[in-house]
């Protein structure tokens, strides 16, 4: 099968260092992974092309990197399916952490966001007589969180990451889930509170934008995103609720739920605690000015005409 693999190249120690894109063109076999055509490169073609792999089993998560556009693991994705008509795969480093030399990138940015969530369970109250005891269906529904491998897929994908750095992240919000979905951590009622309250402040979980692409790029199927929300709805339950993004989800759920649609006018006021709040009110001028000069500020709210459906679905899954 005739593949050409074009990589994003970057060499560090060249004496005028810069990105560039080179174009290898070869021959490998039907059933071949994009990592089998990187090593047949490596080996045979350009012995100064970086790549890190290791188990090529998609167990290690060495060889995490872009792959036409998207994150995955390259000993995990079939060449054959990654062609697009003219038989070219795209490939590059992951993103956000930063290239060092051609698909090699700097994972210090993704361990720090882990260090920072609290590690251990860390339960609350007098121990029990014997073991602290976890149902078998909780543990069941923790395998799937305590599936990830580290590879960083998900970080790299992540769009907030790509304009805050300062954001957790996918892969520690997910690993944090880990603990607060334990019945074993917090109080009798695995409940933690502590670590609910500290994900929640600026730059934690309140933060994702939801846009499922480190759901698309894990290859585990942890869906940190999903994780990310339930988070959400754990910190709500515990009652915090006077934040940001506690009331932008209110406010979101309530507009829809009466109207049919979202009222993008009362979103952000209600986000912040009201127009009482004069430094958030006017921390939102600059973007209010470009969405009006862009036509994008809505002056009137219509109610859909079905609105009565949207209604009757929100009551349903109230009661459910």
């Amino acid at each position: 099968m005739d593949v050409t693999v074009k990589i994003k190249r970057f060499d560090p120690d060249a004496d005028h260092p810069r990105v560039e894109w080179q174009e290898y063109p070869l021959s490998v076999d039907e059933n071949a992974t994009v990592l089998d055509a990187l090593i047949v490169i490596r080996e045979e073609m350009d012995g100064t092309l970086s790549l890190r792999c290791s188990c090529r089993s998609a167990i290690c998560g060495s060889c995490a990197m872009r792959i036409n556009g998207h994150a995955g693991l390259a000993c995990k994705t079939k060449a054959s399916e990654s062609m697009d008509e003219n038989g070219v795969i795209v490939v590059e480093p992951a993103g956000v952490m930063g290239q060092l030399k051609d698909l090699v990138v700097d994972f210090d940015l993704f361990w720090r966001k882990i260090e920072q969530v609290e590690p251990f369970l860390q339960p609350q109250g007098p121990e029990p007589e014997a073991e602290y005891i976890a149902s078998n269906e909780s543990m069941l529904h923790l395998s799937g969180v305590t599936a990830c491998i580290m590879c960083g897929a998900c970080v790299s994908d992540c769009t907030v990451l790509e304009v805050d750095p300062t954001f957790l992240g996918p892969a520690a919000l997910a690993k944090a889930y880990r603990f607060t979905a334990d019945p074993r951590d917090g109080d009798d009622n695995g409940v933690s509170r502590e670590r609910l309250a500290a994900l929640g402040e600026v730059s934690g979980m309140w933060d994702c934008t939801r846009c499922s692409e480190c759901v698309q790029a894990c290859p585990k199927g942890v869906a940190p995103m999903d994780r990310i929300m339930a988070l959400r709805d754990q910190a709500m339950e515990a009652g915090f609720s006077n934040s940001n993004g506690a009331r932008h989800a209110n406010s979101f759920t309530e507009s829809v739920g009466k109207n049919g649609r979202l009222d993008e006018l009362k979103l952000p006021i209600q986000s912040v605690g009201g127009v009482t709040n004069i430094p958030a009110m006017l921390s939102y001028l600059p973007v209010g000015l470009r969405a009006l000069t862009h036509g994008k500020v809505p002056f009137r709210h219509h109610v859909v005409a079905d609105a009565d459906t949207v209604r009757r679905l929100f009551q349903e899954l109230d009661q459910s």
